[in-house]
């Protein structure tokens, strides 16, 4: 799982700071385990940057990633460089990631040995990626990401705990709504499904689960973003980008 174990299994979580560490110090299968993880979590918005962002074809950034992952992740070691106290993770890998297309573009075009020819990858040049702003296609493929897991990890925690009445009011009040562009199911047609009793109840359940995401959001989100000040931007932090691509 991308963003460590269930929360509510997990007693002392393994956040990414920690990965990190263990992917730099750690024995050989401790830190491939640890690269993995992290990998599993921030490669589809990097991916996401190169083919929505950059411009690249989806099999040009499929191996822009693969030769970033080996020469730079692994072979240099660059969560070495990594430093908490210096941003965040995700800031220090795109701006990695940018550095080495930038490398990447100067290489092809040596290669043709022609000055006049300004070689582009997908009609992106190394200039315009030094010179681009941070990318928002980044950012929102990230937080959908964050948000996704934290979708999952309720569903499974409210599966675990036996509150599937939690769930269904969830799903039809609230995400289908957001996800699916449809109308919240009236409480009167889910009273029976969640095997309530009336309309007010459900109402109150409803409540339940809206306090239950918010939790599971900051447990997700306090994988990557250490101490309450710094979870609760990043919260909002993650609305704002939503909000800014009407996701």
């Amino acid at each position: 799982m991308p963003f460590g174990s269930h929360p509510g299994e997990c007693r002392f979580p393994t956040t990414h700071w920690s990965l990190v560490v263990r992917a730099g110090r750690s024995e050989v299968d401790a830190r491939r385990e640890a690269l993995e993880q992290l990998l599993r979590s921030y490669l589809p918005a990097l991916r996401a940057h190169l083919i929505r962002g950059r411009r690249l074809s989806p099999d040009s950034a499929e191996d822009l990633i693969q030769e970033f992952v080996t020469s730079r992740i692994i072979e240099r070691d660059l969560l070495a460089g990594a430093d908490r106290d210096r941003g965040k993770l995700r800031t220090f890998l795109l701006a990695t990631l940018d550095r080495f297309l930038i490398d990447h573009l100067r290489r092809e075009r040596a290669a043709k040995r022609s000055p006049d020819d300004p070689r582009r990858v997908e009609g992106f040049g190394a200039a315009e990626v030094a010179d681009s702003p941070r990318s928002d296609v980044f950012d929102e493929a990230w937080a959908r990401e964050v948000i996704q897991w934290s979708i999952k990890w309720m569903r499974d925690e409210c599966a675990a705990s036996g509150r599937d009445d939690v769930w269904l009011l969830f799903e039809e009040r609230i995400l289908n709504p957001l996800l699916g562009g449809t109308r919240p199911t009236e409480y009167e047609a889910l009273v029976g499904r969640c095997g309530l009793t009336s309309a007010s109840q459900a109402s109150n359940v409803l409540i339940t689960a809206k306090r239950m995401f918010a939790r599971t959001l900051r447990a997700v989100v306090g994988q990557y973003a250490l101490g309450d000040e710094a979870v609760e931007s990043e919260i909002r932090d993650l609305y704002t980008i939503l909000a800014r691509g009407h996701s």
